[in-house]
Parts: C-alpha cells; sequence; structure tokens
C-alpha cells in the first residue's frame, strides 16, 4: 500500500517499519531524537509506536507540514550546528534516528562524503545524548568511509546491523546503521 493512503507523508516510513520490526526499536513510553525529520513519516510511525506516554523531537532545516499528536514536538534547525543545551533539554534519549541526506550534487563522491558527515553528526548527538542502553538507527551511502562509520557505531553500541530495507531502490547505495544497546 502506498504511503499516502496509509496517512505518511513519504515512503520513507516503510523503510523505518522495517529496521523497527527486524530490530525492534520502539517500545511504549520512549524519547525518541527523529533528525532530518522532514516530511514526518519517521516521527509519525515512531509517536505511533511508543505511544502518548513517550515523546518524539522531530528537527529540521524544512518546515514540517504533518499534523502529529501531543506526543511530537517540532523543532526547526541545522541538526548539524543544533546547540547541545537545546538537543539536551529534552534528552536523554532512547532512540536517536536520522534518516538524513545530502543534496545530490551530482558528483558521487561529494554526496557519500557528505553523507557520511551527516551520519557522524547523527552518531555523535546519539553519543552525547542517548542513554545507556539505548538504539541508534542512521542513513548512510555506501563508500570508502562506511567501514570505519560503522566501525565507530560497534565501538559504542552492544549489537550493530547493516541493514538495506526491501524498499530501498536499485540503484541507491544508501543502507542504515542499527546500533542497539549504547554502552555505559
Amino acid at each position: 500500500m502506498e504511503a499516502r493512503a496509509q496517512g505518511y507523508p513519504a515512503r520513507s516510513v516503510f523503510k523505518l517499519q522495517e529496521i523497527d520490526r527486524r530490530m525492534r526499536l520502539f517500545r511504549p513510553g520512549q524519547n525518541v531524537l527523529d533528525l532530518g525529520a522532514a516530511p514526518g513519516s519517521w516521527s509519525l510511525f515512531a509517536s505511533q509506536r511508543v505511544g502518548p506516554g513517550g515523546h518524539v523531537y522531530a528537527i529540521d532545516l524544512k518546515p514540517i507540514q504533518q499534523v502529529f499528536g501531543e506526543n511530537v514536538v517540532v523543532l526547526e534547525g541545522d541538526a548539524l550546528s543544533l546547540s547541545s543545551e537545546v538537543l539536551a533539554a529534552h534528552a536523554p534519549y532512547d532512540v536517536v534516528m536520522s534518516d538524513m541526506a545530502p543534496n545530490t550534487s551530482g558528483s558521487k563522491f561529494q554526496d557519500q562524503a557528505r553523507s557520511t558527515e551527516l551520519f557522524l553528526r547523527a552518531l555523535e548527538v546519539a553519543m552525547a545524548h542517548g542513554k545507556p542502553g539505548s538504539h541508534f538507527t542512521a542513513k548512510i551511502f555506501m563508500s570508502g568511509d562506511f567501514k570505519s562509520a560503522e566501525t565507530d557505531v560497534r565501538k559504542a553500541y552492544e549489537s550493530v546491523r547493516t541493514i538495506r530495507p526491501e524498499g530501498t531502490r536499485n540503484v541507491s547505495t544508501e543502507v542504515f546503521v542499527v546500533g542497539m544497546g549504547k554502552k555505559g
């Protein structure tokens, strides 16, 4: 079924649903941080999974038009440069997730490098503001830097898996790295 028919603004929700089905990211009552949240599909899905006792903090540069329930707070800003105080105000988080992708430039090398930068920033936020035992998932484009980025996640989480959701287009190099159980 199409995402819009199910009430979601984008098909990216199917990727998160698959990751959640395979890894069990969400539970009722959790505190979730969604980096690069526009157009809002991931935040909407997470808000449904964490229920009224949980909260989702959705951050993006772009305005998010999606209408959410009371358990979602939208923060407009750059996830790469958002102050630690703003992020810490709602921390600690049980799940930090990122579907951020660079604006493509046409240069595969440049796009992959920017994707890795976004991924590492999301990991940095998860390390600083995720509670012990928390989970992390973020998109990254496969590149020469991938193994190094994945190793950084392995150092910080008990269990790590790389997932290429079924809904990913054949020509795409995107995968999602999932870290379960933040150490310490």
